[in-house]
This record gives structure tokens, sequence and C-alpha cells, in this order.
């Protein structure tokens, strides 16, 4: 196996995980140049809230979309959009990738604005 496919293998096993919980769970979609979130809905069919650094006005405030300040930036704008839709606690997807770096910056900036996870 590659690293890609081991790493949808550890994001299957987290997503089985989390449909059992029947909770929100809030996904990460990171590249090399942006880094995106989305909170669904327990059932995983709805989007509740979306953030993205290719949004424009995010654009114009970040310089770099695929660095550490853009992550926090993002993870700080997903909980106050979730919070607006009324969503307290999510469960986070990594979408198996390791909890560091741009992962790690998200999800710290997720739970100072207020989100439980």
């Amino acid at each position: 196996m590659n690293k890609n496919e081991t790493r949808q293998r550890r994001a299957r096993q987290t997503r089985i995980k989390i449909a059992e919980l029947l909770a929100h769970r809030l996904t990460v979609i990171r590249s090399n140049c942006h880094i995106s979130a989305q909170v669904y809905s327990p059932c995983g069919s709805k989007v509740v809230a979306a953030a993205s650094t290719m949004e424009k006005d995010l654009r114009t405030s970040v310089k770099n979309g695929g660095n550490s300040q853009a992550a926090q930036a993002i993870g700080k704008l997903i909980a106050e959009r979730a919070k607006k839709a009324g969503v307290e606690a999510v469960a986070f997807d990594r979408a198996g990738h390791r909890y560091h770096g741009r992962i790690k910056a998200l999800a710290e900036a997720a739970r100072e604005a207020g989100l439980k996870f």
C-alpha cells in the first residue's frame, strides 16, 4: 500500500466510528496551497457550515493559504459559523492526516473559539 491508500484507510475507520456516535462531523480538507473545513450533519448528507482559504474575503487577509496561520483563521471561522448554525459539539475528522502542523492549528483554533470536541 502506498501513502495515500493508508491515509484513506485510516480516514475510513475514523468515519465509521463517528457514524456510530451520531455526532456532527468536522472534516478537514488539506492541500499544498489551501485548507478548508466543513461541518456535516449527523446523517452525513448535509453540510451545516463551511470555511475555506479559497473564499474571496479570506484570500485578502491571509497571504498564503497553505500555512498554520491560515489554518488558525479557518479554525476560528468554522467555529463561528457552526455555532451560528446551532452546533456546539462535533467529532473531529482529520481525514487520516497526522495531528500536527496545520491540522493541529485548525483544531486548537476551533476549540479556542468555543467548539467542543
